[in-house]
């Protein structure tokens, strides 16, 4: 069995963290680590107890959701909160931050960026950041899914390709068939 990377560790419990987002515009998650360990995490969404884009809509000016609080930004409030240090950390972001979060990372002192897609990365962010010797990577991401019936799924796909070559006379299809399920499940 082959084991993630760190990178894809973290940026994974980001993409996870992003399945909490209340935002119908984009999704984010963002994890903190330092010393390889999660020290916060956030999703964009609104504040403890207000309303939330998925049930009123987002709230919209110039072009900007005013509702939520940036993923990035609410892991960096979950340390203040908690009196957890960040400076020296290390941030996770399914996105590039925006303008306003790449500020914040800076202020908190948080040293490196890893992000996994590109979204509106701005110029002035990637200054600030090469200023302050914030370092920013792109973070290849692997198509990664929980799923808890492989083994029975797998077995099915089995028996149908089973009862297909009993029936047809067309092995070589269903042979490349079991190949294609061989590459899905390997």
């Amino acid at each position: 069995m082959n084991r993630i990377s760190w990178d894809q560790y973290f940026m994974a419990q980001s993409q996870l963290l992003a399945l909490r987002s209340t935002c119908t515009r984009l999704a984010v998650g963002a994890t903190i680590v330092r010393d390889k360990r999660i020290i916060a995490g956030g999703y964009n969404g609104s504040i403890a107890g207000g309303e939330h884009c998925i049930d009123e809509g987002c709230y919209v000016i110039d072009n900007h959701c005013v509702r939520t609080i940036h993923a990035e930004m609410n892991a960096i409030l979950q340390c203040a909160k908690f009196g957890v240090p960040t400076s020296d950390a290390e941030i996770y972001v399914t996105h590039f931050p925006c303008l306003q979060c790449c500020k914040a990372i800076i202020q908190a002192g948080i040293k490196k960026v890893y992000y996994a897609e590109d979204y509106k990365n701005h110029p002035y962010g990637i200054e600030l950041f090469l200023k302050a010797g914030v370092e920013f990577m792109k973070v290849d991401r692997e198509e990664m899914t929980l799923d808890f019936n492989q083994t029975e799924k797998r077995a099915f796909i089995d028996d149908m390709l089973s009862l297909l070559e009993k029936k047809e006379d067309k092995n070589d299809e269903i042979q490349k068939l079991r190949e294609e399920a061989d590459k899905l499940f390997s």
